[in-house]
């Protein structure tokens, strides 16, 4: 095809994208060095509408290093009807910090299984994924190296790391293979781009790009689990508070109370100077009072130093976007606390029961969540989560108090009677949620709260006791 018309059909294809906003194309390119990545990407980007087109060639920042390691790729996903290209990404983190030995073989495995968990999630969410290799032989590298650093002109090109990747390239190619051999997939395919001159590499780019864009997506079969060695069996679900308790008297309630939030607050500035990050994730049925114990949790804390996220129905925004996109993009910084009203759990509660999610993707959900806790633990996160428990009759007592109160009725919504009306249905959903994703250092705390004022006491405890766990180890 004369490139002329592959630039049309090319431009064609991605307007086509634009304009039904249906999908997502990512495409990276990694490999050997000096193989034209930055110039292919250059002109690639003159050959496309660059106002429906993000590139990216990225080094860690301070705030990225202050998040889970992939928090810094989610929060790049682009919208559907978008084009992201990645010079490297992932796989140049994983290769080349396994070429400096800065990851072991294992850890190396490791990240090889999750960057297939990660494009499975993409390809689930209708990400179309095209992931290039870059080759060039060790002669004919060491040639253009040469050529380069001896012309005044181009001679700029070069950094301070090509001669060393030169040095390294068998090493590459050997860990290179090994990586492609174990995340290629029907989903992911890789392709391998020989060396040459620039021109015929932008046509085949070009015509890989478009048949990317132009091909239906393909779903991947499943998510895969991330190994990471045999893992203890997952504890029970902590009761936090017993249940059949007399209610608590006001007095003795304020004086725990004052204790606990001052507990919490030293607690809080503690990891706050140890740069340990905080995630509580409240979930529970309605009127169970997650909101009331959220606004005295955060009465004990700087108000710098936390955020409360409501998670209601998705915004525009986050509907073109990955499912999970919502909740990587407002993880907290090292040091500070994220609390989550409701959470990504979402998925296999209200989504699931009111078929807001397809099947195929509520399940899918709990193999996601898991890898998704397993990353906030892996980067050393305090993960709460707090499920507030009521029974169908303090509920409907709950109710029709907020009925008949004029500053509380706004609390009372149609949704809520109806959420009642399919209350075995939800207790089903909250069951097998609870089994499927329970996991050390995950693990759930179950609040009774028909007593409020004990329920909020047991949300302290057990915030608490995460905070002082994390706290007392020496990491």
């Amino acid at each position: 095809m004369k490139t002329d018309t592959l630039r049309a059909r090319l431009l064609e294809a991605q307007l086509d994208l634009a304009h039904r906003r249906e999908r997502a194309v990512m495409l990276l390119l990694t490999g050997h060095a000096v193989t034209h990545k930055g110039r292919l990407v250059n002109e690639l980007n003159h050959w496309l509408e660059n106002r429906h087109t993000e590139v990216h060639a990225l080094g860690p920042s301070s705030e990225e290093r202050e998040r889970p390691y992939w928090w810094r790729f989610w929060r790049r996903i682009p919208d559907r009807g978008r084009i992201g290209i990645f010079i490297h990404g992932w796989y140049g983190d994983a290769l080349f910090d396994r070429t400096e030995r800065r990851l072991s073989p294992g850890a190396f495995r490791d990240r090889l299984a999750e960057i297939r968990a990660f494009e499975a999630e993409l390809a689930a969410e209708g990400v179309v994924l095209l992931k290039l290799w870059m080759d060039i032989g060790r002669r004919e590298q060491r040639r253009h190296l040469q050529a380069l650093q001896q012309d005044p002109v181009r001679a700029w090109q070069l950094n301070t790391t090509d001669w060393q990747r030169h040095l390294q390239h068998a090493v590459i190619g050997a860990l290179g293979r090994e990586m492609r051999d174990a995340t290629a997939s029907d989903h992911a395919p890789w392709r391998r781009l020989a060396f040459r001159d620039p021109a015929p590499q932008l046509q085949r780019v070009g015509a890989l790009l478009h048949g990317a864009l132009v091909a239906p997506p393909v779903a991947p079969s499943g998510v895969p689990e991330v190994a990471t060695g045999d893992a203890p069996p997952a504890p029970s679900i902590r009761r936090a508070e017993p249940r059949g308790e007399a209610p608590m008297k006001k007095a003795n309630y304020a004086e725990r109370l004052a204790e606990a939030q001052g507990r919490l607050a030293i607690n809080a500035r503690e990891a706050a100077r140890r740069r340990i990050p905080v995630v509580l994730a409240f979930e529970g049925l309605d009127a169970a009072g997650k909101g009331g114990s959220i606004h005295r949790l955060t009465a004990s804390l700087d108000a710098r130093q936390y955020r409360v996220h409501r998670i209601a129905a998705p915004s525009d925004e986050e509907l073109a976007l990955p499912w999970a996109w919502r909740f990587w993009r407002r993880l907290p910084a090292d040091g500070r606390f994220a609390i989550f009203d409701r959470s990504w759990y979402g998925r296999v509660l209200v989504e699931r029961i009111e078929g807001l999610a397809p099947e195929a993707a509520w399940r899918r959900a709990y193999a996601e969540i898991r890898e998704f806790e397993r990353q906030l633990l892996a980067h050393g996160t305090v993960l709460g989560k707090l499920f507030l428990a009521i029974s169908q009759e303090e509920q409907l007592r709950r109710f029709k108090a907020r009925a008949a109160t004029p500053h509380k009725r706004h609390k009372l919504t149609d949704e809520d009677w109806r959420n009642r009306e399919r209350w075995d249905d939800y207790r089903q959903a909250i069951d097998e949620m609870f089994a499927r994703t329970q996991a050390p250092g995950a693990e759930w705390a179950l609040i009774a709260c028909d007593d409020k004022r004990r329920a909020r006491l047991a949300v302290f405890k057990e915030v608490n006791r995460r905070l002082e766990m994390r706290l007392a180890s020496p990491h």
